[in-house]
């Protein structure tokens, strides 16, 4: 671990900022301004395509492809972001196992307020299976609210009779809405990125009313996880959202579920982002990278623990 490179990270998310809440587009650019230095690995091809008739980008690796397939979801809050903001994560994903990666582009809040970001996300699972892909060859991934994606996706799939993808991997994903966690309290001042009161603007575009106390909003306090595939949850201990990891993972072991809970200290949300700047970013990559290639299995043949 480098003190000096997490302390790099940590002043650049401190930077001050406009004071009050800002306009959706203000929030959508500064975002996007914030994303466009993250390393993305050379030599992958990236097409834009359509997947479950969302716009998406499809990723594929530089070198020889192995069999398998990475659902990818963007971070943002379901406000903001993109699959190009996300293009670190998803890259780096595609460029260290081999897989393939869609990362679509789901619909945003306020304008596509709940369920929206959901439904696209199951059209956009449903489309693989359409086109013939097999679940066991199929992973979610995502981060932030994309992660939380990855886990109300799967809620959504069992709910329509769909078969489970193989595998869950989520970076600092948010899983609670109803935002009860203690780190949302214990963690105020030392996460550099988020507020209890920054989530909460955000958060209300999003539910738009909703009652978040419901497993689709919250399901690390809520949610019936029986049947879920093996999820690897990664986080920092710098995070607000850290507890609605740490509950996710009792809640998942409660039910049954194989589940790894990943913390990593002192760093911040989503800090895998930071991969070629920050050594726990690359470390916690190889980690996930090497958690699906243990579970994504060539159709009609058996598991093998790397390949």
């Amino acid at each position: 671990m480098s003190k000096e490179q997490r302390t790099q990270v940590s002043a650049m998310l401190r930077q001050p900022r406009l004071d009050g809440p800002q306009s959706v587009e203000a929030i959508r650019a500064g975002f996007k301004a914030m994303m466009a230095p993250m390393v993305v690995p050379d030599g992958l091809r990236i097409t834009e395509t359509t997947l479950g008739d969302r716009p998406a980008l499809y990723v594929e690796p530089g070198t020889e492809k192995r069999t398998g397939t990475i659902l990818y979801f963007h971070g943002g809050g379901w406000v903001f972001g993109s699959p190009e903001t996300a293009l670190s994560l998803t890259g780096n994903l595609v460029a260290r196992t081999g897989f393939t990666a869609y990362s679509p582009d789901y619909r945003l809040a306020p304008e596509h307020p709940f369920p929206a970001a959901i439904e696209d996300a199951l059209s956009a699972y449903r489309a693989l299976l359409d086109s013939g892909e097999d679940p066991s060859a199929i992973a979610f991934a995502g981060d932030s609210a994309g992660g939380g994606l990855s886990v109300t996706t799967c809620l959504a799939a069992r709910d329509a009779g769909l078969p489970m993808p193989a595998a869950i991997v989520a970076f600092s994903p948010g899983l609670d809405a109803t935002r009860t966690g203690e780190s949302m309290d214990s963690k105020a001042g030392i996460d550099p990125f988020f507020t209890r009161e920054s989530l909460g603007r955000t958060g209300a575009m999003y539910l738009a009313g909703a009652d978040p106390h419901q497993p689709m909003l919250s399901p690390a306090v809520l949610a019936d996880l029986t049947g879920f595939p093996p999820m690897l949850l990664q986080v920092g201990t710098d995070e607000v959202l850290l507890d609605d990891s740490t509950r996710m993972a009792a809640r998942a072991r409660a039910a049954g579920v194989d589940v790894i809970l990943d913390i990593t200290a002192d760093v911040p949300h989503v800090f895998q982002s930071f991969a070629g700047v920050l050594d726990e970013a690359d470390q916690a990559l190889d980690r996930a990278a090497l958690f699906l290639t243990q579970h994504v299995r060539i159709p009609g043949t058996a598991a093998k623990s790397a390949r």
